[in-house]
């Protein structure tokens, strides 16, 4: 099963500011829809059709954004995404948006889930199913804090450029 999930997605205009860039906001639209469409597509996990049987559903409790290069009004990107990290309630997800053809990086965001129970109002533990699921598409970084992960993208970019 694959861990590192791609798509493609057209920047709209009425997302963007007067600069004819994504506004900063969008782009938390941008990551979690199409995540929400890869895990979809490539795992059969259609989370608003598991809230309904279960009853359960992941909260977003935190995000960590870095802007690197405005995306642009009509302008396809491709969004990939990957877990890097999970406990029995919680999930960290990395996600890129990258122009279309993955020359130029535009953004990174750590956005962290909760499962939540709707019906006891609560957090609650992922499934056994779920948990073999994360174990076989979890790919971990090295930098485990935010910055120091954006550094080392970032510099093995310019490295590729230079050599």
């Amino acid at each position: 099963m694959e861990s590192i999930l791609k798509s493609k997605r057209k920047i709209r205009f009425q997302d963007c500011d007067p600069f004819n860039h994504l506004n900063n906001s969008k782009y938390l639209d941008y990551f979690l829809n199409a995540r929400e469409d890869q895990i979809a597509e490539h795992y059969g996990l259609d989370v608003f059709k598991n809230l309904e049987t279960t009853g359960m559903s992941w909260v977003v409790v935190s995000n960590q954004i870095n802007y690197i290069k405005p995306a642009l009004t009509m302008e396809t990107v491709l969004i990939e995404t990957q877990l890097i990290h999970f406990t029995n309630n919680v999930l960290l997800v990395e996600m890129k948006m990258w122009n279309e053809n993955e020359t130029e990086l535009k953004a990174i965001l750590w956005m962290k889930f909760i499962q939540f129970n709707i019906h006891t109002k609560r957090v609650a533990s992922h499934s056994e199913e779920l948990m073999d699921l994360f174990k076989t598409v979890v790919l971990p970084v090295e930098h485990v804090i935010f910055e120091e992960r954006c550094s080392a993208i970032i510099q093995g970019l310019r490295s590729k450029l230079i050599v």
